[in-house]
């Protein structure tokens, strides 16, 4: 892209500049000005849109979700019921409890929980609940909700970068196709007598 516009700028004079290459270079220029401008616009939409939505997830999650006492059961490493010994020690200590606790609403609830907490059969430990009892993951807090408001930007920014180059590309495809049409209608037209002495004539 580069290229084509640094040899617009030098052969911009030089008559041997066709039509076509001038069309190649500022197309080149079209799409790296739509880069630099317009695309971290995109991303910045996009990030300020996600980031909303998220805090407001956040919020949601903050008012209907909360933190009660569960009675472990029974315990059991997470790495122990992993079959590749090599990938579960990458995992985050977790442990998987059978628990009972009380829902809001006061009615035992019992399940298998996961928590990186270190418990013991007959411990107390705290888990997080929604508002039928059921247990969860804890509410989403703002810092998280803006990494992934501004991931969520950047995948909209360089999501517009590669339209705007498949643009390019496709168009580019345009006049080269054009361009060896060119070619062969005039070869087609002076090839016969190429090479003649006086096919000019």
């Amino acid at each position: 892209m580069m290229r084509a516009i640094v040899g617009l700028w030098r052969w911009r004079d030089n008559p041997l500049c066709r039509r076509s290459d001038r069309r190649e270079a500022w197309l080149a220029l079209g799409a790296m000005i739509l880069a630099v401008v317009v695309a971290p616009i995109i991303g910045w939409l996009g990030a300020s849109a996600a980031h909303g939505a998220l805090l407001k997830n956040a919020e949601e999650q903050r008012q209907g979700r909360h933190q009660v006492w569960a009675m472990a059961e029974s315990v059991q490493d997470r790495a122990l019921t992993d079959s590749d010994p090599e990938s579960s020690s990458h995992q985050p200590d977790r442990r998987h409890v059978v628990a009972h606790w009380a829902g809001p609403d006061g009615e035992t609830h019992k399940s298998t929980v996961t928590t990186r907490q270190h418990v013991q059969p007959g411990e107390r430990f705290r888990i997080w609940t929604d508002a039928a009892g059921t247990a969860t993951t804890r509410p989403m807090s703002s810092q998280t909700a803006s990494s992934y408001a501004a991931l969520a930007g950047l995948a909209a920014g360089a999501g517009a970068v590669g339209a705007m180059e498949a643009g390019r590309r496709l168009t580019m495809r345009q006049l080269l196709r054009r361009r060896y049409d060119m070619w062969d209608a005039e070869w087609s037209r002076i090839g016969p007598d190429w090479g003649r002495t006086g096919s000019n004539n």
